[in-house]
């Protein structure tokens, strides 16, 4: 089974994604072990950003990192788990606000597609880039 980077790699629409983790270092990481929860925001949703946001980021991997690693939680949480939590704390550090209902929401992004399984965790597509604060 593929891990995570590699279905994000091998699958159209995350061509963003892709790149900021690469520019952020954490290719390594997320092919790791795991389990991680990835809520993985597509293309679409990084073209949402005001212009040049994904450019400055790119260019402050420090910062990228941690806006990435803001999508990442410790574990392999399936939607019937998710729809069981009110908050995740992602590898970042700050809290993750889930509100399950139909359709699941994290913060303040919507989930387009789900339970997306790897062989060191799961993946979450979701439609916007979430971002701290």
């Amino acid at each position: 089974m593929p891990t995570i980077v590699d279905i994000a790699v091998s699958t159209p629409g995350f061509e963003t994604l892709v790149a900021a983790v690469q520019a952020a270092g954490l290719v390594e990481t997320l092919q790791g072990d795991g389990p991680f929860t990835v809520f993985a925001p597509n293309d679409a949703a990084f073209a949402k950003l005001p212009p040049n946001t994904v450019n400055n980021l790119v260019q402050n991997p420090p910062q990228l990192g941690r806006i990435l690693c803001y999508h990442v939680v410790s574990g392999r949480w399936d939607t019937a788990q998710l729809n069981g939590t009110d908050q995740l704390t992602s590898v970042e550090g700050s809290p993750l606000p889930i509100r399950s209902h139909s359709p699941l929401e994290i913060k303040n992004a919507t989930v387009i597609a789900a339970d997306i399984e790897a062989s060191n965790g799961i993946i979450h597509v979701i439609d916007t880039v979430m971002l701290m604060g």
